[in-house]
């Protein structure tokens, strides 16, 4: 078949005849329609003009002109449509070929394809039931699933075991929710979750704030028990120092068939440690402790996702619980509230260290740090406030210990303690000046209850009371009891209230931070003998003794107080834990010494005032006698009779130092008396018979002190003898045969070196002869003038010249 040809556009032919106008129009027609132009223009002209008879004219003059046209393109195809023809029929012979085999081919098909056919729409349809029944399987156990999940949340809400309850309800947020077929079910959860998820909110918020009204007495109880614990070690360290202290002790004392084992007590218990701290995560019925809730409201807010909300919300309440632990209560006297006080900061901040440690991250230590800080600062100021207002040194000394233990407490759990040491250790002097004041009372108190007898003991546990614990015994034997003591019932009670005045001090000063505190302890130890008791006791001699007695009573309690002395400071030392040979090194004067001299200078003031009673009778000598006494004069009888019974009944109460030194007074007074009488006025004259019936009596005085070899040593013994140095050197000078010797200055410092050479000048002169003249003037008439006072002549005058 030939490819249709274009088509070709004519112009319109022109018409031979009609007007110009119409032969236009048509043209213009013809070649609209030649171009396929649209023709609705000419149509709305005619029709406007009212001529569509001429357009229907022109379209019939168009049409006509294409017929002939129409005519010679078929002539000029006709060819090849006859050819075209042929190849159609021939060509629908085949096809009729075609459409009978194609007819056997379908027949064949559809008898083979129908049963198929059939069977396909039967597994289709199968097919289709099958998976509407897995998508019903796969709804009906997902539903399944779910509302056992949610049974299993139900059952979790109702046993409390609300994190369980929350998974249950993740799991069925995350793995059902959108999955879930049913829209009611979905809008179920929707609805739900939530709710329980905000009723475990509440609830867990109840159970956290119970706990933190309840945590507030646990605090306490806490506090009150580690502070005890501390208590009871470090009596049990004191305990070990005491075995210690009597070891060395009865090691120094050198009794060696003793054996010491000093045995500590195992403590495994405590607050302290990791792994037996007394308490752990839970609950710790021992000590009634439990975090449980706590941590528990911890995770479930961080399961919730508010964890730190909940780090805020618990660090807010703890802070304001401590702040209402700050508060002291006006109408409670401090002492009766301190424990209270401080056991509960100390049981907050046990607690806060634990959580600190085992919380995950519930509580920084940087939060605890300044809560600890506050803490401190707010201590301090109770302290300095609470301190500043007492005024008795045993109610300061109570919380200071205290104080001390709460220190010792919280350091182990590292908290830093030295601001509340501080505090302490600035309130030292006040405490000691108030332990003065009590001491002062006290020991005026003793002493005014004293009266001046030896005091008995019937006991052998009063012995050892009153005795052997402040070491005053002068031997290790022990008496037989009845026993009569050299001192009276002050010596002890003084002892005690020093000892008591020495463990309060050293209990202030320990555990305060401050190692080596001996100094200060010794510093008051000293004020309270030097100042307080040896005030009270000079106080004492001055106004209420009265009689030889009672002073040589109060002589012998301050022989007796020495020796404790040397006790106190050795048990100053023991206890500030200073070795006893750095208290031998460092000791320095008895600090009741001007107590004692004053004591002695009354004993002996008093000695001397009866001493002068028998003194007296010297008045009644024979300054002019022709013969020499050979027994002595009444008066130094009377003296030694004295002086006898008056050791016999001192050396049972005074030790023999002390009664050395008051004779050695006594006997140096009386030699002064004796040199007195021959220099006063009441003699005027005397001779050699008399100065040798002086000598006579110097001699049973110096025979008195030899006596007393039994009490004194040799050198005491002599040192008595040297009493009577002024008396017997000025008897020896009048009865020398070579008087003149006193001026050489080597033999008046050998032998004469007690005299003063006015007296010697004063007494020569009173000495005569036997002619009856004045020994010592320019001689007798016609007498010749013996050697003896040509000597003492020239003696005198050479004294006269120097002086």
């Amino acid at each position: 078949m030939q490819s249709t040809r274009s088509r070709r556009k004519v112009a319109p032919a022109a018409a031979d005849g009609g007007d110009s106008g119409d032969k236009l129009e048509q043209l213009l027609l013809s070649s609209a329609i030649c171009n396929g132009e649209d023709l609705g223009p000419f149509v709305r002209k005619v029709f406007a003009s009212g001529r569509p008879e001429t357009l229907l004219h022109h379209l019939r003059h168009f049409a006509r002109s294409k017929e002939s046209e129409i005519e010679e393109v078929c002539k000029s195809h006709y060819q090849d449509f006859i050819l075209a023809v042929d190849d159609l029929r021939s060509l629908l012979s085949d096809v009729d070929s075609l459409k009978s085999s194609l007819s056997d081919s379908n027949s064949r098909l559809q008898s083979v394809g129908s049963p198929l056919l059939s069977s396909l729409d039967s597994f289709v349809e199968a097919q289709n039931v099958s998976k509407n029944v897995n998508s019903a399987l796969q709804s009906v156990i997902l539903c399944i699933k779910l509302t056992e999940l949610c049974s299993r949340a139900n059952l979790h809400l109702s046993n409390g075991s609300f994190y369980m309850a929350l998974k249950c309800l993740d799991s069925i947020e995350n793995e059902f929710q959108d999955k879930t077929p049913s829209s009611t079910l979905k809008r179920m959860l929707e609805r739900k979750i939530p709710e329980i998820r905000s009723h475990i909110e509440r609830k867990i918020s109840k159970d956290f704030g119970d706990w933190l009204v309840d945590i507030r007495v646990v605090s306490r109880n806490l506090g009150q028990l580690a502070i005890g614990q501390a208590s009871a070690a470090r009596q049990r360290e004191e305990d070990l120092r005491i075995k210690q202290r009597q070891a060395e002790e009865q090691s120094r004392l050198s009794l060696r068939g003793c054996v010491y084992a000093l045995e500590e007590d195992d403590d495994d218990g405590g607050l302290g440690g990791d792994e037996n701290d007394g308490y752990s995560n839970g609950n710790n019925g021992f000590f009634g402790f439990d975090l449980t809730p706590l941590y528990r409201a911890y995770h479930i807010h961080q399961t919730l996702g508010l964890e730190d909300r909940f780090k805020q919300y618990y660090f807010e309440n703890r802070k304001l619980q401590l702040t209402s632990d700050f508060q002291v209560s006006s109408m409670t006297p401090f002492l009766e509230s301190h424990q209270t006080f401080f056991a509960q900061i100390a049981g907050f901040f046990i607690i806060e260290d634990r959580i600190l440690r085992t919380g995950g991250g519930l509580v920084s230590k940087m939060e605890v740090e300044n809560l600890w800080e506050t803490a401190v600062s707010k201590m301090c100021s109770v302290l300095e406030d609470q301190f500043s207002r007492m005024q008795t040194a045993n109610h300061l000394l109570l919380i200071k210990d205290y104080v001390s233990l709460l220190g010792v407490t919280l350091r182990r759990y590292g908290y830093p303690v030295d601001a509340l040491l501080n505090v302490l250790s600035k309130h030292r002097d006040k405490y000691h000046e108030l332990l003065l004041s009590d001491c002062r009372k006290q020991i005026a108190e003793a002493l005014a209850a004293d009266k001046f007898e030896q005091m008995l003991m019937k006991k052998e546990y009063e012995y050892s009371m009153n005795v052997l614990s402040f070491q005053l015994q002068a031997s290790d034997i022990v008496p037989a009891f009845p026993y009569v003591a050299p001192f009276s019932s002050t010596v002890p009670d003084c002892c005690r209230i020093v000892r008591s005045f020495i463990e309060d001090s050293v209990s202030f000063m320990s555990f305060g931070g401050q190692l080596d505190f001996y100094d200060v302890v010794k510093k008051y130890l000293d004020r309270l003998l030097g100042e307080v008791l040896d005030g009270a006791l000079l106080k004492l001699i001055s106004s209420s003794v009265h009689g030889v007695s009672q002073a040589m009573q109060v002589a012998a309690n301050m022989a007796v107080l020495e020796r404790a002395c040397d006790f106190f400071f050795r048990h100053a030392a023991q206890l500030s834990g200073i070795p006893l040979r750095m208290v031998e090194r460092g000791r320095k004067q008895f600090p009741l010494s001007k107590a004692r001299d004053a004591a002695e200078d009354m004993l002996s003031g008093m000695l001397k005032r009866k001493v002068d009673g028998f003194m007296t009778l010297i008045e009644n000598v024979n300054w002019m006698t022709d013969e020499a006494s050979q027994g002595g004069n009444e008066y130094v009888n009377e003296v030694i009779i004295y002086l006898e019974t008056l050791v016999s009944t001192a050396q049972q109460i005074l030790p023999p130092q002390v009664l050395k030194r008051v004779l050695q007074d006594v006997l140096s007074h009386i030699s002064e008396k004796i040199v007195g009488a021959l220099f006063g006025d009441s003699v005027k004259r005397f001779n050699v018979n008399a100065i040798m019936g002086i000598d006579v009596d110097i001699r049973l005085l110096e025979s008195f002190a030899d006596n007393l070899s039994p009490v004194f040593s040799e050198g005491d013994t002599n040192q008595l003898k040297n009493a009577l140095a002024e008396s017997r050197q000025l008897v020896n000078l009048l009865l020398s045969n070579h008087p003149e010797n006193f001026l050489n200055p080597v033999i008046r410092e050998k032998s004469y070196n007690s005299l003063d050479y006015r007296k010697v000048v004063t007494i020569s002169e009173k000495l005569r002869d036997s002619s009856d003249r004045l020994f010592g003037t320019f001689g007798s008439r016609g007498a010749k003038q013996n050697p003896k006072k040509k000597s003492l002549d020239a003696l005198i005058k050479r004294l006269k010249d120097v002086s």
